[in-house]
């Protein structure tokens, strides 16, 4: 049955059906994606930068604010495309200037790495979630029970537009202090809109959306670390130390693969409380992704002689992005799916993984904690939730 149409070719913007069977992926959303990841590796090879020169703290600010900017403006559109995508025209349109938006926030990530100018990261940022106001308005006009959600999401990031602009006229001790208040704004306006009325967000669609953003991030990540390791060996350094970090950069991958989709993620996105935490929860999971490729190209530069970190920093550079990841999956998702075993099992690795870099064998260690970690999820399966489940499986 078609969707009726107005005289300008436009699709009512309906609640979508938070049980539609079949639900996926749009191409649009797909584009979207690899659009995002764009910025995403262009922050990885400033923090990069950064580590070299050991500016670890200036680095890794500057990385989760621009992080921040990223991540928040793809997962406003994911939850608000989960219950009103159209694709009409008019939504492809407003959609590709969110695209737009992220492509000029990315041209002046360097500026703000470097400079801490974030001049054209505000304004383009400012841009995207614009664009989404304009979203919501539509969408409210049809949004039936949920209308005082959309409005409410319309104004309040309308208005929290309004002091993004006003920060850049701020001294530089003022404006940090202004960007901690509204990024707290920022995560306030979703809780605010759904508890006056829940919007109707698919549950599978979303598990899938966070799913292939981490699949794109995890193979930027694969990719800008394969890059480094194929540079240093065609500049004649020692192939042996390049190619451990070869073979540990692939068994990082597959692993942090392995643990993400070890266990549905659908039953995670139940709930406010539990879907806010699922969504908020990611930004630790994707910053640790884009961030994994940053470590791994310091520790190349160590190994060449091109880095002013000290050996054990370079380490921790991709240890502490391998076990933020693990953590987060398993807070998020894993232990509410894993008997006692996987419970203990998964963290602890994580741990051994961020302490490795004090053990003198870093590369093999890593890579044998985190085959054992998979190993461990091979053996034991997701449970179903069930207290049967958990019984039989914990006796």
């Amino acid at each position: 049955m078609n969707e009726p149409t107005s005289r300008f070719r436009l699709v009512p913007m309906w609640p979508r059906d938070p049980d539609e069977a079949g639900r996926t992926a749009s191409s649009l959303e797909l584009f979207f994606d690899l659009v995002f990841v764009v910025a995403v590796s262009i922050a990885s090879v400033q923090l990069h930068h950064q580590l070299n020169e050991a500016h670890l703290f200036q680095g890794i600010v500057n990385y989760a604010l621009v992080f921040f900017g990223i991540w928040w403006a793809w997962m406003n559109f994911t939850w608000s495309a989960t219950s009103f995508d159209t694709d009409d025209w008019l939504y492809r349109l407003l959609t590709i200037v969110q695209m737009g938006g992220v492509l000029v926030l990315a041209s002046g990530i360097q500026a703000a790495f470097e400079d801490q100018d974030y001049a054209v990261i505000v304004l383009a940022y400012v841009v995207m979630r614009i664009a989404l106001v304009a979203q919501w308005m539509r969408a409210s006009r049809s949004a039936g029970d949920t209308r005082r959600s959309t409005t409410t999401y319309a104004v309040g990031i309308a208005v929290v537009q309004v002091f993004w602009l006003a920060s850049l006229l701020l001294p530089a001790a003022a404006f940090w202090a202004a960007v901690i208040a509204l990024v707290g704004a920022e995560l306030a306006v979703p809780i605010a809109a759904e508890r006056r009325a829940r919007t109707p967000w698919h549950p599978h669609h979303l598990a899938e959306r966070f799913g292939l953003f981490t699949l794109i991030l995890l193979g930027e990540s694969l990719l800008a670390s394969a890059n480094a390791i194929i540079e240093a060996l065609h500049e004649g350094d020692r192939p042996g130390p390049l190619i451990r970090v070869a073979v540990l950069t692939l068994v990082v991958t597959a692993a942090l693969w392995w643990v993400y989709f070890w266990a549905p993620h659908h039953p995670a996105i139940d709930g406010l409380g539990l879907s806010l935490g699922y969504g908020y929860g990611h930004y630790f999971v994707f910053a640790a992704a884009g961030a994994l490729s940053a470590g791994i190209e310091a520790e190349v530069d160590v190994i060449t002689g091109h880095s002013e970190l000290d050996p054990v920093v370079a380490s921790f550079a991709y240890t502490v992005p391998i076990a933020v990841f693990i953590l987060g999956i398993w807070l998020l998702v894993l232990r509410r799916s894993a008997g006692r075993q996987i419970n203990v099992i998964v963290p602890l690795g994580a741990v051994l993984v961020l302490v490795d870099p004090l053990i003198p064998i870093p590369f093999a260690l890593t890579a044998v904690i985190l085959t054992g970690v998979v190993a461990a999820l091979i053996w034991q399966k997701p449970l179903t939730n069930t207290p049967q489940d958990r019984a039989s499986t914990n006796a």
